[in-house]
C-alpha cells in the first residue's frame, strides 16, 4: 500500500472513533418530525427540452438541508439508493434522476449529456423557489457518483465552483483510457474496441445512442475528461475518492497524488476490497461516505 493511501486510511480509521452522526443513520431511523416530516418529492428535471426522472429524498427538519446530488453510472443498475436513504436519515436530502436517454427519461443518451444533465440538477435546486419546496441548502450542495457517475462527478466538480465537495466512487476513467494524440489512421479501431467495451455492460436502459457514438463522444473529449488532469480544478475543495478490486485504482491512486502535488490537504482515500457494485462492502461503504461528510469543513457564511 503507497504510504499516501496508508495515510489516508488511518486518518480515516481514526476519524470513525469521534463523535458523529453517521453510526445512527446506518441503522436508526431519526426521531419523527411532525411539522416537517421527512418525504420522497418527485418531479420531472427540465434539461435542455427534456424533463428528466427526478425525486428528492427530503431530511426531516425544517433548516434547509445539505444537499447531495447523487449519479449513477453506466447503464445504471447499480442506483446506490441504500446510499440516499441512510443519508437522509443523517439530514442530508439527496437528490436522484435519471439522465437524457436512460431509464425512460426522454431524449437521447450521451456522456456529454449526463454532464450537461448535472449541471441542470445543480441549477435546479439553486432555484429559490424549489430550494424553499425541497428544504435545500443551495450554497451546500455535494456531487457524489458512482463509476460513471464519479467521472461526472469529477467533470462538473472542476467547472462548477459552488459545488462544496465531491465523492468519487469507483470513478470510471472512461475517456482517459483513450491514448492521446492518436492518428487519425488509428482512430476507428480504438473506437471499434471502446464501442464492443460499452456494449458488453448493457444499453438496453439507454435510448438514442449506440456504442459507437458513445465511443466518438469520449473519443471527442479524452483529453478534458481525463480524470487524473482535473486535480487542479478539484483542488480547493474536499474529496473523498474510494475505489475497489474493479480495476480503477490506478486512476483513483493518480487523482490523489495529484490533488496532494496541487495543495489539497482534504482529501480522503480509501480502498474496499470488493467488487465495482461494493456488493458485500455495502455498510462499509456508507459510513465511509458518513465519515467524510460529516468532518467536511463548514460551508461559506451566506451572511
Amino acid at each position: 500500500m503507497p504510504f499516501r493511501n496508508l495515510l489516508t486510511f488511518t486518518l480515516l480509521a481514526a476519524s470513525l472513533t469521534l463523535p458523529a452522526q453517521s453510526p445512527s443513520a446506518l441503522d436508526q431511523d431519526p426521531a419523527p418530525d411532525k411539522k416537517f416530516p421527512a418525504s420522497l418529492e418527485t418531479f420531472q428535471l427540465p434539461s435542455h427540452g427534456a424533463l428528466l426522472n427526478a425525486f428528492v429524498y427530503v431530511a426531516a427538519g425544517a433548516n434547509p438541508h445539505p444537499t447531495v446530488v447523487l449519479l449513477h453510472g453506466f447503464p445504471g443498475n447499480e442506483k446506490n439508493l441504500d446510499i440516499a436513504q441512510t443519508l437522509r436519515r443523517a439530514g442530508y436530502d439527496v437528490l436522484y434522476f435519471d439522465y437524457r436517454g436512460s431509464w425512460g427519461s426522454p431524449g437521447d443518451f450521451s456522456f456529454t449529456h449526463a454532464i450537461e444533465d448535472t449541471d441542470a440538477a445543480l441549477a435546479y435546486v439553486r432555484v429559490p423557489a424549489n430550494a424553499t419546496k425541497l428544504r435545500v441548502d443551495p450554497n451546500n450542495l455535494i456531487l457524489i457518483g458512482h463509476s460513471m457517475g464519479g467521472m461526472i462527478t469529477a467533470i462538473v466538480t472542476a467547472h462548477d465552483p459552488e459545488v462544496r465537495a465531491a465523492g468519487l466512487i469507483s470513478a470510471a476513467n472512461m475517456a482517459g483510457r483513450i491514448p492521446a494524440g492518436l492518428p487519425p489512421q488509428a482512430r476507428p479501431a480504438v473506437i471499434q474496441g471502446v464501442a464492443k467495451a460499452l456494449a458488453a455492460q448493457g444499453m438496453a436502459p439507454l435510448a438514442g445512442c449506440t456504442p459507437e457514438s458513445l465511443a466518438e463522444d469520449l473519443m471527442a473529449n479524452s483529453a478534458a475528461w481525463n480524470i487524473p488532469t482535473l486535480a487542479p480544478k478539484l483542488a480547493s475543495r474536499p474529496i473523498l475518492i474510494v475505489s475497489s478490486d474493479d480495476g480503477n485504482t490506478p486512476s483513483a491512486d493518480a487523482l490523489a497524488g495529484n490533488l496532494e502535488t496541487a495543495g489539497d490537504d482534504n482529501v480522503i482515500e480509501q480502498h474496499l476490497p470488493t467488487d465495482h457494485s461494493y456488493s458485500d462492502h455495502r455498510i462499509a461503504l456508507q459510513q465511509t461516505i458518513l465519515d467524510f461528510l460529516a468532518h467536511l469543513p463548514a460551508p461559506p457564511s451566506t451572511k
